[in-house]
């Protein structure tokens, strides 16, 4: 799980399924050689970017909410041509219902997922191999941001096309910081007792209760974080061995616990920041509610139009040494076994994530944001291409807060990691998050937490790959 420092380039929810739910979703037999168009072998699929496409496109879990979603929605389906009807299921991707459509004979031709789902789907045979579409429609991989590809790869075959990145930064309320006679080095994680001093010195608790949060250190999602800023990786590059009790896992779990104990304990920081008006115009920054969090990017987009006003400081999460660093995830493309129009399929996700599409979007969003006096503060998108692209469409609007936010977004996105692929990534992810909850609620130590927790990962990891490789 090596750490991604992009190099400079020179060029710039839940709706009604059709598919039945079996009774038994764990009685299901998949086929570890998927089906492509037809219930053919994929080796029958032509992928060919000049041919003629026919059929019905089913789409599971996208939904065109925005400027950013319909503007590529609209070129993918003029790139389809008028006979293949492009339709629309929205809410998130559930994968039991995938799981049963496809054991039934009758899946969604396309599927939008976490790209931490895309190596368990492939290892069930859920999802087909992309080699052939990617040649055939002539995909440029190398345009993808490194740590987005990865975690779409099992065992060197690619399942999966990257759509946008997500990355962590630092948001810290300015006028508190100063109150406190702190900067945000204090709470960037660039010094680990500066931050737990910074959230004794932010926080504010009268009677018991809480009225400020001082920092939130975002647990248990962003223990992968914690963790690799201390020097470990949670799972080897090729996914086949947990460290999750590593010496280092252990204090960076027991240290991101602790700046809760600081304010009281984690029940109570949970419950104050459940009670906020996260996306209104009073939120926490706005309100003063919170002295600092990691957050993903894409909220500097909620304060900016919420609370323009708000004094708020933005840096990357930094390590110990000072480096910017960020654990992305995002979303990918996949074509399930047995799609009908798998060929059809393959041209949509290529046009959805190629760099004239996204560049379309975000002008959509520029203009947009540009009729409300609003700037534009940039789009990351998985296409390192299309990245360095969009990045110059950024507008400003004079303020040095929100261009430091922009100017963070695409430092993290320059120095990625994520978790890599594997035929277990369920029950992985689940027993760090265990883990890591139950230390959150006084329920067990770091050590003990997380020695439970390896000992689990490491059984799912070893059944899942022996499965999948016999």
């Amino acid at each position: 799980m090596a750490l991604v420092r992009r190099k400079p380039r020179s060029h710039v929810k839940t709706s009604v399924l059709r598919w039945p739910i079996l009774a038994v979703i764990g009685a299901l037999t998949l086929t570890s050689c998927a089906t492509g168009t037809g219930g053919k072998s994929d080796e029958d699929v032509v992928y060919d970017p000049d041919a003629k496409l026919s059929g019905t496109i089913n789409v599971l879990g996208f939904g065109a909410g925005d400027e950013i979603a319909t503007t590529r929605l609209d070129a993918a389906k003029k790139a389809l041509g008028k006979d293949v009807k492009v339709k629309l299921v929205e809410g998130d991707l559930d994968v039991q219902q995938l799981l049963s459509a496809i054991a039934a004979g009758d899946p969604p031709e396309l599927i939008y997922a976490n790209r931490d789902q895309i190596g368990s789907l492939a290892a069930r045979g859920a999802i087909i191999p992309l080699e052939k579409c990617i040649q055939g429609e002539g995909i440029n991989t190398d345009q993808f941001v490194d740590s987005a590809i990865a975690q779409v790869t099992l065992n060197d075959k690619i399942y999966g096309v990257p759509e946008f990145n997500v990355v962590q930064l630092t948001m810290a309320n300015t006028s508190l910081l100063q109150a406190a006679g702190l900067g945000i080095d204090s709470v960037n994680g660039s010094d680990w007792s500066k931050v737990t001093a910074a959230a004794t010195a932010l926080s504010r608790n009268s009677g018991g209760e809480l009225s400020v949060i001082g920092v939130d250190s975002k647990m248990p999602e962003f223990f992968p974080l914690w963790a690799k800023a201390n020097g470990v990786d949670l799972i080897s590059d090729d996914g086949k061995t947990a460290n999750l009790n590593d010496p280092k896992a252990v204090e960076a779990l027991d240290f991101a616990v602790n700046v809760y104990n600081e304010q009281g304990g984690f029940s109570k920081v949970k419950a104050f920041r459940d009670s906020a008006d996260f996306f209104g115009a009073q939120n926490q920054f706005a309100a003063s509610q919170l002295g600092s969090m990691w957050m993903e990017q894409w909220y500097v987009n909620v304060l900016n139009d919420v609370s323009p006003d708000a004094t708020i400081s933005f840096d990357t999460f930094r390590t110990p040494q000072g480096d910017p660093l960020a654990f992305a995830s995002g979303s990918a493309w996949a074509i399930p076994a047995g799609s009908e129009t798998a060929a059809a399929s393959c041209r949509f996700a290529k046009v959805m994530t190629e760099t004239d599409s996204w560049v379309a979007a975000a002008n959509a969003r520029r203009e947009a944001r540009a009729a409300e006096n609003k700037p534009f503060t940039g789009l990351l998108t998985g296409n390192e291409d299309a990245d360095a692209a969009v990045r110059g469409l950024v507008t400003s609007d004079g303020s040095a807060q929100w261009d430091s936010a922009v100017e963070a977004t695409y430092l993290a996105n320059d120095n990625t990691f994520s978790l890599p692929a594997n035929p277990a990534d369920a029950e992985f992810k689940a027993a760090w998050q265990e883990a890591a909850n139950k230390v959150l609620t006084g329920d067990a130590t770091a050590q003990e937490a997380l020695d439970t927790a390896q000992k689990n990962a490491q059984d799912a990891l070893d059944k899942a790959w022996a499965k999948f490789e016999e």
